[in-house]
């Protein structure tokens, strides 16, 4: 997966929305023969309802989480973002890619013995 985001960053550079990214990385990820999800939906529970839906970027072999942000400073506020998600779901790696002028990666990871899960 990192490599598929050096590719795309290389291909593409910099300047595009992140939709494009997603679709690029998308692309490069199926014809590594990996199964993609684009937009996966996420529902927030609490207190037995949902009470929220949101949706991750991507989801690569259901195993892990990858959102895609297209801007030049990086914001904590998107690794929180990203815990959240994985927080919510069974998922226990996310990727944070920045499509930066310089390509910047960060791994989250949140453990299923963590999470209180429905």
């Amino acid at each position: 997966m990192i490599a598929a985001f050096h590719q795309v960053h290389n291909e593409l550079g910099f300047g595009f929305a992140e939709s494009v990214y997603g679709t690029a990385m998308e692309c490069v990820l199926v014809e590594a023969g990996l199964s993609v999800s684009r937009e996966m939906p996420i529902a927030v529970h609490f207190h037995g309802r949902q009470i929220a839906s949101f949706k991750a970027d991507l989801v690569v072999e259901s195993a892990v989480l990858i959102e895609i942000k297209a801007m030049r400073r990086p914001d904590t506020s998107f690794e929180a973002q990203v815990l959240n998600y994985l927080r919510a779901t069974p998922i226990e790696v996310g990727l944070l890619l920045y499509f930066n002028p310089t390509p910047l990666k960060k791994r989250l990871i949140f453990t299923n013995d963590r999470k209180r899960l429905r």
